[in-house]
């Protein structure tokens, strides 16, 4: 892989980690449609170092407040504040995803990359994201959350292990049809992502620097890249559907969809 095929794909994993248009279509789509090598899952779980950074750092003062919350649950063994109450939920929404990446993980490296299950998965999701926002209320906000919904959210982020379903997507889409606001439907995603990604991380990380022969420029330069993309992505969609929904999330999704069973189908 060359330094500018890993910036192309780290600057596509960082802005597409957190819309709702599936990072993980995009950089089994991006291989296939240039020509180039299929880097492979390994080095994709890789470039969410960057997004997870990315996270970290722009939501750093609720990472504190979450990390002291947890250290009071401890001690007193028992959650009352929003803050402690959001630290069990993240926990309880991070179970359902941690299962399904260990029973599908072969899944999907292999069969689930297939660019027909990802044509039909941006538009299905896509059409849900529309639905959802669209037709849901929006007016519940996070300190109203409650263990149904952190689980909801939780199975829902099971899904996104198809290229195409999107994390954020499925999770903004389970959101917000529990009713929850279009900027806290985002908040709680984003911060969903946190222990998810570090997880995989961990797990998936050591197998990249492996197949790499270390930390060489190319996997550098698309960790970094993909980490000031999703800092970009993250502050624009929080401001964008502060006053506008998720509609063209879903238009984009349906004409990706559209364009890449075409080409499915007529490449063969």
């Amino acid at each position: 892989m060359t330094v500018f095929q890993a910036l192309v794909l780290g600057l596509i994993q960082g802005l597409t980690e957190f819309l709702p248009v599936s990072s993980s279509a995009h950089l089994s789509l991006a291989p296939w449609l240039f020509g180039w090598k299929d880097p492979g899952l390994a080095f994709d779980v890789a470039l969410h170092v960057g997004t997870l950074v990315a996270v970290l750092w722009y939501f750093r003062s609720q990472w504190f407040a979450l990390l002291a919350a947890f250290f009071r649950i401890v001690a007193k063994r028992r959650a009352e504040t929003p803050d402690e109450k959001r630290v069990l939920f993240l926990v309880l929404a991070t179970i359902p995803g941690a299962i399904g990446g260990l029973l599908l993980e072969d899944l999907a490296e292999t069969t689930l990359r297939a660019p027909m299950i990802t044509g039909v998965a941006l538009i299905v999701m896509g059409t849900l994201l529309w639905a959802a926002d669209r037709f849901a209320p929006s007016e519940r906000i996070i300190d109203g959350m409650r263990w149904q919904d952190a689980l909801m959210m939780g199975l829902a982020q099971v899904a996104a292990l198809v290229p195409g379903v999107s994390r954020s997507g499925a999770t903004i889409t389970t959101a917000r049809a529990l009713g929850f606001t279009r900027a806290d439907a985002a908040v709680f995603s984003f911060l969903m992502s946190m222990p998810i990604t570090a997880a995989a991380a961990i797990l998936k990380v050591p197998d990249a620097l492996r197949e790499s022969g270390g930390v060489t420029l190319p996997l550098a330069a698309g960790v970094i890249a993909a980490g000031v993309s999703g800092w970009a992505a993250i502050a624009g969609l929080i401001r964008y559907v502060a006053n506008r929904d998720y509609a063209v999330f879903a238009a984009y999704r349906w004409v990706l969809g559209i364009i890449v069973l075409i080409l499915a189908v007529t490449r063969g």
